[in-house]
């Protein structure tokens, strides 16, 4: 079997690659996430991947890769990557700091213009996140061991290293949360 393209219509077998192939395969939503996630903690932040501009969703992507890479590089073993939980809980990131469980939110902006990324994490947000975090307890049996929940900002200015900040204990379950544990 040919690996050729087929000809537009006639049913012929055309040897030559359809004319715009490179632009499809710059559009292909797998490979670029995949060049997204090698991307180089020390590498210099482009708005664009292969020529196409970085979408927000790809942003959010790159900035949870950085933020894994980051977490590893100070010595944090990653559990699992963005956890949905059975009560509509999420989680990006769980991971192991020491004997600590750590339940990290990553914010990735491309500015400083509306504040720090950390600043997005509102009330609402951490129920979100404390909600995912309790049916990951659950799963588990609700184990005696120390949690904690981090955000890791990621910051991705054009043209300069990506600025990676991790905020322990930048929130806490509210006191009666883990009654009855």
């Amino acid at each position: 079997m040919s690996d050729a393209a087929p000809d537009s219509g006639s049913g012929e077998v055309s040897s030559e690659m359809p004319r715009d192939w490179w632009r499809r395969l710059r559009q292909h939503a797998r490979l670029r996430r995949f060049l997204l996630s090698h991307i180089s903690l020390q590498r210099p932040v482009s708005r664009n991947l292969l020529g196409i501009p970085v979408s927000r969703p790809e942003t959010g992507w790159l900035g949870e890769c950085l933020a894994v890479k980051h977490l590893r590089q100070e010595g944090r073993k990653v559990l699992y990557r963005n956890y949905r939980g059975q009560h509509r809980g999420e989680v990006d990131i769980v991971a192991r700091h020491g004997d600590i469980l750590t339940f990290v939110e990553v914010k990735t902006r491309r500015s400083t213009a509306f504040g720090r990324p950390a600043d997005a994490v509102t009330p609402d947000k951490q129920r979100l996140i404390q909600r995912g975090a309790q049916d990951w307890l659950r799963l588990l049996g609700h184990p005696r061991i120390t949690i904690r929940f981090d955000i890791v900002e990621v910051l991705l200015i054009e043209g300069e290293q990506p600025r990676i900040n991790i905020l322990e204990n930048a929130f806490t379950l509210p006191d009666n949360s883990m009654a009855g544990r």
